[in-house]
Protein backbone atom coordinates (compact mmCIF):
# COMPACT_ATOMS: atom_id res chain seq x y z
CA UNK A 1 0.00 0.00 0.00
CA UNK A 2 1.62 3.26 -1.03
CA UNK A 3 2.13 5.73 1.58
CA UNK A 4 -1.35 7.65 3.17
CA UNK A 5 -3.63 5.11 1.07
CA UNK A 6 -5.37 4.43 4.06
CA UNK A 7 -6.02 8.29 4.94
CA UNK A 8 -7.30 8.88 1.53
CA UNK A 9 -10.30 6.57 1.83
CA UNK A 10 -10.79 7.48 5.41
CA UNK A 11 -14.65 7.45 5.79
CA UNK A 12 -16.15 10.07 6.48
CA UNK A 13 -17.37 9.67 10.01
CA UNK A 14 -21.03 11.17 10.77
CA UNK A 15 -22.58 11.96 13.67
CA UNK A 16 -26.61 11.26 13.64
CA UNK A 17 -28.23 12.49 17.08
CA UNK A 18 -31.57 13.81 17.73
CA UNK A 19 -34.16 13.10 20.67
CA UNK A 20 -36.56 12.81 18.09
CA UNK A 21 -36.65 11.43 14.90
CA UNK A 22 -37.97 13.56 11.66
CA UNK A 23 -39.03 10.77 9.14
CA UNK A 24 -37.48 7.41 8.47
CA UNK A 25 -33.73 8.81 7.48
CA UNK A 26 -32.03 5.99 5.78
CA UNK A 27 -28.22 6.37 5.25
CA UNK A 28 -27.16 3.38 3.19
CA UNK A 29 -23.78 2.92 2.04
CA UNK A 30 -22.57 5.29 -0.16
CA UNK A 31 -19.35 7.09 -0.89
CA UNK A 32 -18.55 10.84 -0.71
CA UNK A 33 -16.01 11.89 -3.02
CA UNK A 34 -14.21 8.27 -2.99
CA UNK A 35 -14.77 8.28 1.29
CA UNK A 36 -17.22 5.59 2.34
CA UNK A 37 -19.77 7.05 4.68
CA UNK A 38 -19.32 5.64 8.30
CA UNK A 39 -22.42 6.55 10.63
CA UNK A 40 -22.80 7.15 14.19
CA UNK A 41 -26.40 7.01 15.00
CA UNK A 42 -27.56 8.21 18.33
CA UNK A 43 -30.77 9.36 17.80
CA UNK A 44 -33.34 8.65 20.89
CA UNK A 45 -30.33 8.63 23.51
CA UNK A 46 -30.89 11.21 26.27
CA UNK A 47 -26.82 10.58 27.23
CA UNK A 48 -25.07 13.60 26.73
CA UNK A 49 -21.82 11.66 27.47
CA UNK A 50 -22.46 9.17 24.68
CA UNK A 51 -23.11 11.79 22.33
CA UNK A 52 -19.81 13.89 23.45
CA UNK A 53 -17.69 10.56 22.99
CA UNK A 54 -19.15 9.66 19.65
CA UNK A 55 -18.84 13.33 18.32
CA UNK A 56 -15.60 13.78 19.11
CA UNK A 57 -14.32 10.77 16.67
CA UNK A 58 -16.94 12.94 14.06
CA UNK A 59 -15.91 15.27 11.56
CA UNK A 60 -19.70 16.20 10.77
CA UNK A 61 -23.24 16.23 12.55
CA UNK A 62 -26.87 15.49 11.80
CA UNK A 63 -28.97 17.09 14.66
CA UNK A 64 -32.69 16.28 14.12
CA UNK A 65 -36.04 17.16 15.69
CA UNK A 66 -39.88 17.35 15.32
CA UNK A 67 -40.58 20.65 17.08
CA UNK A 68 -39.76 24.21 16.00
CA UNK A 69 -36.28 26.01 17.02
CA UNK A 70 -35.61 26.85 19.82
CA UNK A 71 -37.01 23.36 21.51
CA UNK A 72 -34.80 22.93 25.01
CA UNK A 73 -34.09 19.00 23.99
CA UNK A 74 -32.26 20.31 20.43
CA UNK A 75 -30.74 23.31 21.99
CA UNK A 76 -29.13 21.07 24.49
CA UNK A 77 -28.19 18.79 21.77
CA UNK A 78 -27.32 21.45 19.59
CA UNK A 79 -24.71 23.21 22.63
CA UNK A 80 -22.67 19.57 22.65
CA UNK A 81 -22.00 19.70 18.94
CA UNK A 82 -20.71 23.12 19.01
CA UNK A 83 -18.81 22.31 21.97
CA UNK A 84 -16.75 19.83 20.49
CA UNK A 85 -16.19 21.70 17.24
CA UNK A 86 -18.42 20.31 14.42
CA UNK A 87 -18.15 22.98 11.93
CA UNK A 88 -20.20 21.23 9.78
CA UNK A 89 -23.79 20.44 11.09
CA UNK A 90 -27.39 19.72 9.75
CA UNK A 91 -30.24 20.54 11.76
CA UNK A 92 -33.20 19.09 10.31
CA UNK A 93 -36.60 20.31 11.71
CA UNK A 94 -39.81 19.15 10.48
CA UNK A 95 -42.25 21.84 10.19
CA UNK A 96 -45.60 21.60 12.37
CA UNK A 97 -47.85 23.02 9.48
CA UNK A 98 -45.60 20.42 6.66
CA UNK A 99 -44.60 23.70 5.15
CA UNK A 100 -40.53 23.48 4.02
CA UNK A 101 -38.38 26.65 4.54
CA UNK A 102 -35.30 27.18 2.56
CA UNK A 103 -32.06 26.20 4.10
CA UNK A 104 -30.51 28.93 6.57
CA UNK A 105 -27.09 28.95 7.04
CA UNK A 106 -25.13 29.84 10.71
CA UNK A 107 -21.72 29.59 12.01
CA UNK A 108 -18.68 31.11 13.27
CA UNK A 109 -15.93 32.95 11.62
CA UNK A 110 -13.93 30.57 12.16
CA UNK A 111 -16.24 27.62 11.33
CA UNK A 112 -15.05 26.43 7.45
CA UNK A 113 -17.93 26.07 4.78
CA UNK A 114 -20.49 24.88 4.74
CA UNK A 115 -20.84 25.75 8.61
CA UNK A 116 -23.93 25.20 9.73
CA UNK A 117 -27.16 24.58 8.04
CA UNK A 118 -30.99 24.47 9.14
CA UNK A 119 -33.58 22.89 7.31
CA UNK A 120 -37.27 23.24 8.10
CA UNK A 121 -39.04 20.39 6.51
CA UNK A 122 -42.27 19.22 5.50
CA UNK A 123 -43.19 15.72 5.88
CA UNK A 124 -41.98 14.59 2.59
CA UNK A 125 -39.56 12.29 2.94
CA UNK A 126 -38.23 12.48 -0.72
CA UNK A 127 -37.48 16.35 0.38
CA UNK A 128 -35.59 15.03 3.31
CA UNK A 129 -33.35 12.35 1.20
CA UNK A 130 -33.01 15.69 -1.15
CA UNK A 131 -31.67 18.10 1.48
CA UNK A 132 -29.42 15.29 3.19
CA UNK A 133 -27.86 14.56 0.13
CA UNK A 134 -27.54 17.41 -1.40
CA UNK A 135 -25.57 18.40 2.12
CA UNK A 136 -23.27 15.57 2.05
CA UNK A 137 -21.79 16.52 -1.05
CA UNK A 138 -21.57 19.84 -0.09
CA UNK A 139 -19.16 18.83 1.91
CA UNK A 140 -15.51 20.20 1.85
CA UNK A 141 -13.02 17.69 2.39
CA UNK A 142 -12.59 17.73 6.47
CA UNK A 143 -10.82 14.04 6.15
CA UNK A 144 -8.49 13.26 9.31
CA UNK A 145 -4.88 14.67 8.61
CA UNK A 146 -2.60 12.01 6.93
CA UNK A 147 0.09 13.89 9.50
CA UNK A 148 -1.80 13.40 12.58
CA UNK A 149 0.43 11.44 15.42
CA UNK A 150 -0.59 7.99 16.33
CA UNK A 151 -3.10 7.41 19.00
CA UNK A 152 -4.91 4.60 19.67
CA UNK A 153 -7.48 3.58 22.72
CA UNK A 154 -6.64 0.08 23.85
CA UNK A 155 -10.31 -2.07 24.97
CA UNK A 156 -8.60 -5.52 25.25
CA UNK A 157 -5.14 -6.92 25.15
CA UNK A 158 -5.50 -10.83 25.40
CA UNK A 159 -1.68 -11.26 25.91
CA UNK A 160 1.84 -8.83 26.82
CA UNK A 161 2.27 -8.51 23.10
CA UNK A 162 -1.03 -8.05 21.74
CA UNK A 163 -4.00 -5.25 22.01
CA UNK A 164 -7.01 -4.67 20.47
CA UNK A 165 -7.91 -0.90 20.44
CA UNK A 166 -9.61 1.71 18.20
CA UNK A 167 -7.60 4.15 16.17
CA UNK A 168 -7.85 7.73 17.55
CA UNK A 169 -5.64 9.93 14.82
CA UNK A 170 -3.07 8.69 12.48
CA UNK A 171 -2.31 5.36 11.13
CA UNK A 172 -0.34 2.42 12.12
CA UNK A 173 1.58 -0.15 9.96
CA UNK A 174 4.08 -3.17 10.61
CA UNK A 175 7.46 -1.68 11.55
CA UNK A 176 6.38 0.71 13.61
CA UNK A 177 7.45 1.64 16.83
CA UNK A 178 4.71 2.29 19.38
CA UNK A 179 4.86 2.97 23.45
CA UNK A 180 2.47 2.63 25.69
CA UNK A 181 1.96 6.31 27.06
CA UNK A 182 1.57 5.81 30.87
CA UNK A 183 4.08 3.06 31.08
CA UNK A 184 7.18 4.21 28.38
CA UNK A 185 7.77 0.68 27.13
CA UNK A 186 8.21 0.76 23.53
CA UNK A 187 7.38 -2.04 20.79
CA UNK A 188 7.68 -2.43 17.16
CA UNK A 189 4.76 -3.71 15.09
CA UNK A 190 4.34 -6.98 14.17
CA UNK A 191 1.10 -7.69 12.12
CA UNK A 192 -1.97 -5.38 12.08
CA UNK A 193 -5.45 -6.53 11.61
CA UNK A 194 -9.07 -5.31 11.19
CA UNK A 195 -12.04 -7.62 10.86
CA UNK A 196 -10.36 -10.79 11.34
CA UNK A 197 -7.75 -9.22 8.40
CA UNK A 198 -4.17 -8.47 7.67
CA UNK A 199 -4.03 -5.20 6.75
CA UNK A 200 -1.14 -2.96 5.43
CA UNK A 201 -2.42 -0.21 7.53
CA UNK A 202 -5.02 0.61 10.12
CA UNK A 203 -6.38 4.37 10.49
CA UNK A 204 -8.81 6.70 12.26
CA UNK A 205 -12.00 5.05 13.49
CA UNK A 206 -10.86 1.18 12.58
CA UNK A 207 -11.10 -1.50 15.93
CA UNK A 208 -7.37 -3.24 14.93
CA UNK A 209 -5.99 -5.81 16.67
CA UNK A 210 -2.01 -5.00 16.79
CA UNK A 211 0.88 -7.53 17.52
CA UNK A 212 4.15 -6.67 18.92
CA UNK A 213 7.50 -7.62 18.79
CA UNK A 214 8.42 -7.27 22.26
CA UNK A 215 5.92 -7.63 25.48
CA UNK A 216 4.11 -4.16 25.92
CA UNK A 217 1.93 -5.49 29.02
CA UNK A 218 -1.64 -2.91 27.47
CA UNK A 219 -4.33 -2.81 29.42
CA UNK A 220 -8.04 -1.90 28.80
CA UNK A 221 -7.91 1.77 29.23
CA UNK A 222 -4.04 2.74 28.05
CA UNK A 223 -3.44 4.86 25.52
CA UNK A 224 -0.23 3.53 22.91
CA UNK A 225 1.39 5.94 20.69
CA UNK A 226 3.99 6.63 18.10
CA UNK A 227 7.17 6.22 19.67
CA UNK A 228 8.77 9.34 19.22
CA UNK A 229 5.66 11.27 19.58
CA UNK A 230 3.49 11.04 22.96
CA UNK A 231 1.38 12.90 24.74
CA UNK A 232 1.74 14.46 28.39
CA UNK A 233 0.22 12.63 31.04
CA UNK A 234 -0.81 15.05 33.94
CA UNK A 235 -3.80 15.47 36.47
CA UNK A 236 -4.64 19.13 36.88
CA UNK A 237 -5.55 21.15 33.61
CA UNK A 238 -7.59 24.14 32.09
CA UNK A 239 -10.95 23.33 30.55
CA UNK A 240 -13.87 24.68 28.80
CA UNK A 241 -17.01 23.03 30.41
CA UNK A 242 -20.74 22.82 29.57
CA UNK A 243 -22.50 22.27 32.76
CA UNK A 244 -25.91 19.96 32.20
CA UNK A 245 -26.86 18.44 35.84
CA UNK A 246 -30.15 19.65 37.63
CA UNK A 247 -27.78 20.68 40.76
CA UNK A 248 -25.23 23.54 40.52
CA UNK A 249 -21.60 22.28 40.37
CA UNK A 250 -19.81 22.53 43.37
CA UNK A 251 -16.27 23.28 43.41
CA UNK A 252 -14.31 20.58 45.37
CA UNK A 253 -16.98 18.02 45.08
CA UNK A 254 -16.25 14.91 43.13
CA UNK A 255 -17.38 13.51 40.37
CA UNK A 256 -16.06 10.79 38.16
CA UNK A 257 -14.63 11.92 34.99
CA UNK A 258 -13.54 10.22 31.84
CA UNK A 259 -11.19 11.42 29.37
CA UNK A 260 -10.81 9.17 26.26
CA UNK A 261 -10.46 5.31 27.63
CA UNK A 262 -9.90 6.73 31.45
CA UNK A 263 -12.51 7.35 34.22
CA UNK A 264 -11.07 8.60 37.38
CA UNK A 265 -11.62 10.85 40.00
CA UNK A 266 -11.90 14.38 39.98
CA UNK A 267 -13.10 17.59 41.06
CA UNK A 268 -13.22 21.21 39.23
CA UNK A 269 -11.16 22.97 41.89
CA UNK A 270 -11.97 26.25 40.22
CA UNK A 271 -14.45 28.84 38.48
CA UNK A 272 -12.67 31.03 36.66
CA UNK A 273 -15.62 32.60 34.61
CA UNK A 274 -18.88 32.00 33.69
CA UNK A 275 -19.30 32.01 29.47
CA UNK A 276 -22.52 34.14 28.00
CA UNK A 277 -23.71 33.01 24.68
CA UNK A 278 -21.88 35.96 22.97
CA UNK A 279 -18.51 35.13 24.53
CA UNK A 280 -18.73 37.30 27.23
CA UNK A 281 -17.29 36.38 30.77
CA UNK A 282 -18.39 37.14 34.11
CA UNK A 283 -17.47 35.88 37.72
CA UNK A 284 -19.16 33.45 39.03
CA UNK A 285 -18.79 30.65 42.06
CA UNK A 286 -21.10 27.97 40.60
CA UNK A 287 -22.76 26.58 37.10
CA UNK A 288 -25.93 25.56 36.61
CA UNK A 289 -27.28 23.70 34.10
CA UNK A 290 -26.51 25.20 30.49
CA UNK A 291 -24.50 27.18 31.91
CA UNK A 292 -20.56 26.91 30.06
CA UNK A 293 -17.50 28.18 31.63
CA UNK A 294 -13.96 28.24 32.16
CA UNK A 295 -12.36 26.11 35.20
CA UNK A 296 -9.39 24.41 36.40
CA UNK A 297 -10.02 20.45 36.30
CA UNK A 298 -7.97 18.12 39.32
CA UNK A 299 -7.79 14.75 38.87
CA UNK A 300 -7.03 11.93 41.22
CA UNK A 301 -4.56 10.10 39.12
CA UNK A 302 -2.27 11.41 35.90
CA UNK A 303 -3.67 10.29 32.94
CA UNK A 304 -2.84 10.59 29.29
CA UNK A 305 -4.44 13.45 27.19
CA UNK A 306 -3.86 16.06 24.58
CA UNK A 307 -5.38 19.72 24.08
CA UNK A 308 -8.81 19.20 22.16
CA UNK A 309 -7.20 21.56 19.42
CA UNK A 310 -4.54 18.95 18.64
CA UNK A 311 -6.74 15.85 19.48
CA UNK A 312 -10.71 15.77 20.04
CA UNK A 313 -10.56 12.63 21.43
CA UNK A 314 -7.81 12.39 23.91
CA UNK A 315 -9.06 16.44 24.41
CA UNK A 316 -12.76 15.71 24.97
CA UNK A 317 -13.80 14.84 29.05
CA UNK A 318 -17.08 13.92 30.64
CA UNK A 319 -18.49 14.80 33.95
CA UNK A 320 -20.60 12.06 35.79
CA UNK A 321 -21.68 12.39 39.48
CA UNK A 322 -20.62 9.37 41.43
CA UNK A 323 -23.97 8.25 43.15
CA UNK A 324 -26.02 7.84 39.61
CA UNK A 325 -23.24 7.62 37.11
CA UNK A 326 -25.42 10.16 35.11
CA UNK A 327 -23.63 12.41 32.75
CA UNK A 328 -23.87 16.00 34.43
CA UNK A 329 -21.07 18.08 32.27
CA UNK A 330 -18.84 18.04 29.24
CA UNK A 331 -15.87 19.65 28.41
CA UNK A 332 -12.93 20.16 26.38
CA UNK A 333 -9.19 20.44 27.53
CA UNK A 334 -7.42 23.83 26.82
CA UNK A 335 -3.97 23.12 28.26
CA UNK A 336 -2.20 21.67 31.37
CA UNK A 337 -1.74 23.67 34.39
CA UNK A 338 1.86 23.63 34.42
CA UNK A 339 2.36 23.57 38.29
CA UNK A 340 0.79 20.28 38.30
CA UNK A 341 3.32 18.85 35.76
CA UNK A 342 6.41 20.23 37.65
CA UNK A 343 5.39 18.86 41.06
CA UNK A 344 6.52 14.72 41.28
CA UNK A 345 6.21 12.53 44.22
CA UNK A 346 9.73 12.13 46.07
CA UNK A 347 10.11 8.56 46.49
CA UNK A 348 10.83 7.25 50.46
CA UNK A 349 12.17 4.60 52.24
CA UNK A 350 10.36 4.29 54.75
CA UNK A 351 6.91 2.72 53.66
CA UNK A 352 3.03 2.75 54.27
CA UNK A 353 3.49 -0.72 55.22
CA UNK A 354 6.89 -0.70 56.91
CA UNK A 355 5.01 1.88 59.14
CA UNK A 356 2.03 -0.43 60.08
CA UNK A 357 4.05 -3.49 60.83
CA UNK A 358 6.43 -1.66 63.75
CA UNK A 359 2.70 -0.33 65.04
CA UNK A 360 1.04 -4.23 64.71
CA UNK A 361 -1.86 -3.75 62.64
CA UNK A 362 -3.11 -2.82 59.60
CA UNK A 363 -3.61 1.40 58.76
CA UNK A 364 -7.56 2.16 58.01
CA UNK A 365 -9.73 5.47 58.13
CA UNK A 366 -13.07 4.67 59.80
CA UNK A 367 -15.54 7.38 58.53
CA UNK A 368 -18.40 7.95 60.86
CA UNK A 369 -20.99 9.50 59.49
CA UNK A 370 -24.91 10.53 60.46
CA UNK A 371 -27.36 13.11 61.71
CA UNK A 372 -25.90 15.89 64.32
CA UNK A 373 -26.48 13.87 67.42
CA UNK A 374 -26.93 10.79 66.17
CA UNK A 375 -23.90 9.60 68.23
CA UNK A 376 -20.74 9.39 65.88
CA UNK A 377 -18.51 11.86 68.15
CA UNK A 378 -19.09 9.38 71.19
CA UNK A 379 -18.85 6.51 69.46
CA UNK A 380 -15.70 7.21 67.74
CA UNK A 381 -14.26 8.30 71.16
CA UNK A 382 -14.85 4.68 72.54
CA UNK A 383 -13.44 2.85 70.05
CA UNK A 384 -10.02 4.98 69.80
CA UNK A 385 -10.26 4.66 73.57
CA UNK A 386 -10.23 0.38 73.17
CA UNK A 387 -7.81 0.45 70.51
CA UNK A 388 -5.19 2.59 72.29
CA UNK A 389 -5.65 -0.04 75.46
CA UNK A 390 -4.91 -2.56 73.29
CA UNK A 391 -2.06 -1.12 72.56
CA UNK A 392 -2.99 0.44 68.70
CA UNK A 393 -1.88 3.27 67.36
CA UNK A 394 -4.99 5.66 66.24
CA UNK A 395 -5.76 9.33 66.03
CA UNK A 396 -9.58 10.59 65.94
CA UNK A 397 -10.63 13.75 63.56
CA UNK A 398 -13.59 14.99 64.68
CA UNK A 399 -15.74 17.82 63.00
CA UNK A 400 -15.93 20.41 65.74
CA UNK A 401 -12.60 20.06 66.38
CA UNK A 402 -11.13 20.45 62.68
CA UNK A 403 -13.27 23.78 61.84
CA UNK A 404 -11.00 25.52 65.19
CA UNK A 405 -8.02 25.18 63.04
CA UNK A 406 -7.65 23.70 59.54
CA UNK A 407 -10.97 24.12 58.70
CA UNK A 408 -11.96 27.64 60.89
CA UNK A 409 -12.11 29.92 57.47
CA UNK A 410 -15.42 27.60 56.23
CA UNK A 411 -19.03 28.07 56.73
CA UNK A 412 -22.01 25.67 56.61
CA UNK A 413 -23.21 26.11 52.92
CA UNK A 414 -23.16 23.54 50.49
CA UNK A 415 -19.70 24.88 48.87
CA UNK A 416 -18.29 24.83 52.37
CA UNK A 417 -19.18 21.63 53.48
CA UNK A 418 -17.77 20.32 50.29
CA UNK A 419 -14.49 21.43 50.50
CA UNK A 420 -14.48 20.82 54.71
CA UNK A 421 -14.81 17.01 53.86
CA UNK A 422 -12.03 17.07 51.04
CA UNK A 423 -9.32 18.79 53.61
CA UNK A 424 -10.29 16.54 55.98
CA UNK A 425 -9.59 12.98 53.63
CA UNK A 426 -6.47 14.62 52.34
CA UNK A 427 -5.39 14.90 56.14
CA UNK A 428 -6.79 11.22 56.65
CA UNK A 429 -4.99 10.24 54.03
CA UNK A 430 -1.67 11.25 55.18
CA UNK A 431 -2.64 9.47 59.04
CA UNK A 432 -3.01 6.34 57.15
CA UNK A 433 -0.22 6.35 55.09
CA UNK A 434 1.56 7.03 58.73
CA UNK A 435 0.15 3.67 59.76
CA UNK A 436 -2.21 5.10 61.82
CA UNK A 437 -5.67 3.60 62.17
CA UNK A 438 -7.28 6.85 61.88
CA UNK A 439 -10.85 7.68 63.03
CA UNK A 440 -13.01 10.40 61.42
CA UNK A 441 -16.83 12.01 62.76
CA UNK A 442 -18.65 14.16 60.30
CA UNK A 443 -21.90 14.57 59.37
CA UNK A 444 -20.36 14.10 56.12
CA UNK A 445 -23.78 14.54 54.30
CA UNK A 446 -23.12 14.28 51.00
CA UNK A 447 -22.36 10.71 49.39
CA UNK A 448 -20.21 12.15 46.60
CA UNK A 449 -17.65 13.42 49.52
CA UNK A 450 -17.41 10.33 51.41
CA UNK A 451 -16.81 8.65 47.68
CA UNK A 452 -13.84 10.82 47.11
CA UNK A 453 -12.52 10.18 50.61
CA UNK A 454 -13.21 6.15 49.68
CA UNK A 455 -11.26 6.61 46.29
CA UNK A 456 -7.83 8.60 48.48
CA UNK A 457 -6.95 5.04 49.64
CA UNK A 458 -6.25 1.96 48.71
CA UNK A 459 -8.71 -0.77 48.15
CA UNK A 460 -10.45 -1.91 51.81
CA UNK A 461 -8.66 0.46 53.84
CA UNK A 462 -12.14 2.80 53.68
CA UNK A 463 -14.40 1.95 56.25
CA UNK A 464 -17.46 3.63 56.56
CA UNK A 465 -19.86 3.57 59.53
CA UNK A 466 -23.21 4.47 59.18
CA UNK A 467 -24.44 6.20 62.76
CA UNK A 468 -27.75 6.16 62.38
CA UNK A 469 -30.67 7.58 64.69
CA UNK A 470 -34.46 8.98 62.84
CA UNK A 471 -34.16 12.68 63.16
CA UNK A 472 -36.98 12.89 65.52
CA UNK A 473 -34.65 11.19 67.99
CA UNK A 474 -31.87 12.95 67.74
CA UNK A 475 -34.01 16.05 67.93
CA UNK A 476 -34.95 14.92 71.52
CA UNK A 477 -31.64 14.41 72.30
CA UNK A 478 -30.67 18.07 70.82
CA UNK A 479 -27.80 17.53 73.12
CA UNK A 480 -25.90 20.91 71.89
CA UNK A 481 -28.98 22.54 71.25
CA UNK A 482 -28.94 22.90 67.56
CA UNK A 483 -32.18 21.41 65.99
CA UNK A 484 -34.36 23.65 68.30
CA UNK A 485 -32.12 27.06 67.17
CA UNK A 486 -31.94 25.49 63.17
CA UNK A 487 -35.97 25.62 63.59
CA UNK A 488 -35.88 28.94 64.55
CA UNK A 489 -34.18 30.37 61.56
CA UNK A 490 -31.37 30.77 63.57
CA UNK A 491 -29.21 28.59 62.10
CA UNK A 492 -29.35 28.21 57.96
CA UNK A 493 -28.14 25.04 55.77
CA UNK A 494 -28.75 22.88 59.16
CA UNK A 495 -28.80 19.19 57.92
CA UNK A 496 -31.93 17.33 58.35
CA UNK A 497 -33.79 20.78 58.62
CA UNK A 498 -33.06 22.93 55.30
CA UNK A 499 -29.83 21.21 54.17
CA UNK A 500 -30.32 17.20 52.82
CA UNK A 501 -28.24 14.36 54.71
CA UNK A 502 -27.50 11.71 51.76
CA UNK A 503 -27.33 8.12 54.04
CA UNK A 504 -25.29 5.87 52.74
CA UNK A 505 -26.19 3.02 50.47
CA UNK A 506 -23.51 0.37 51.26
CA UNK A 507 -22.38 1.14 54.04
CA UNK A 508 -19.29 -1.46 55.97
CA UNK A 509 -20.79 -0.69 59.20
CA UNK A 510 -24.63 0.30 60.06
CA UNK A 511 -24.96 1.33 63.97
CA UNK A 512 -28.83 1.80 64.94
CA UNK A 513 -28.07 3.98 68.02
CA UNK A 514 -31.79 4.33 69.22
CA UNK A 515 -31.64 0.40 69.76
CA UNK A 516 -28.06 -0.47 71.30
CA UNK A 517 -26.17 1.52 74.11
CA UNK A 518 -22.87 3.08 72.51
CA UNK A 519 -20.18 0.88 74.38
CA UNK A 520 -21.83 -1.92 72.76
CA UNK A 521 -21.77 -0.37 69.06
CA UNK A 522 -18.03 0.36 70.32
CA UNK A 523 -17.62 -2.99 70.60
CA UNK A 524 -19.10 -4.25 67.26
CA UNK A 525 -16.45 -1.63 65.57
CA UNK A 526 -13.43 -3.28 67.21
CA UNK A 527 -14.96 -6.71 66.79
CA UNK A 528 -15.05 -5.78 63.19
CA UNK A 529 -12.05 -4.36 63.01
CA UNK A 530 -9.98 -7.77 63.95
CA UNK A 531 -12.18 -9.84 62.12
CA UNK A 532 -10.85 -7.89 58.88
CA UNK A 533 -7.65 -8.21 59.67
CA UNK A 534 -6.68 -4.66 60.60
CA UNK A 535 -5.56 -5.88 64.38
CA UNK A 536 -2.67 -8.20 64.24
CA UNK A 537 -2.12 -10.22 67.13
CA UNK A 538 1.42 -10.08 68.64
CA UNK A 539 2.76 -12.30 71.19
CA UNK A 540 1.90 -15.71 72.40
Amino acid sequence: MPPHAHEASAPLRLLLCGLRGVGDIDLPNRSIRGRPLMVSDLRGTDDPGALARAGAGCEAAVVVSDRPLPDVGTRRLLEIVRLIELDHMLVLVESPDGEETPPSQTGSAAAREPGEVTVTLGRNSADLRRHLDDWLDSLPDVAPSPDAPFRVSVSGAPSAQMAVATIVAGSVRPGDRIAAVETGRVAGVLAVEVEGEARAAAGPGDTATIRFDAPLGPVAGDVLAAAGDRPETCDQFAADLLWLGPDPLLPGRAYRIEIGPRQVAGSVTRIKHRLAGDGASSASSTLRSGDRGRVNLSLAQSIAFEPFERNRVLGTFTVADTASGRTVGIGTIDFALRRAANIHRQAVDVTKAARAAAKAQRPALLWFTGLSGAGKSTIANLVEKRLFALGHHTYLLDGDNVRHGLNRDLGFTAADRVENIRRVAETAKLMVDAGLITLASFISPFRAERQLARDLLAEGEFVEVFVDAPLGVVEARDPKGLYAQARAGRIPNFTGIDSPYEPPAAPELHLETHRRSADELADEVVAYLDRAGFLYRTGG
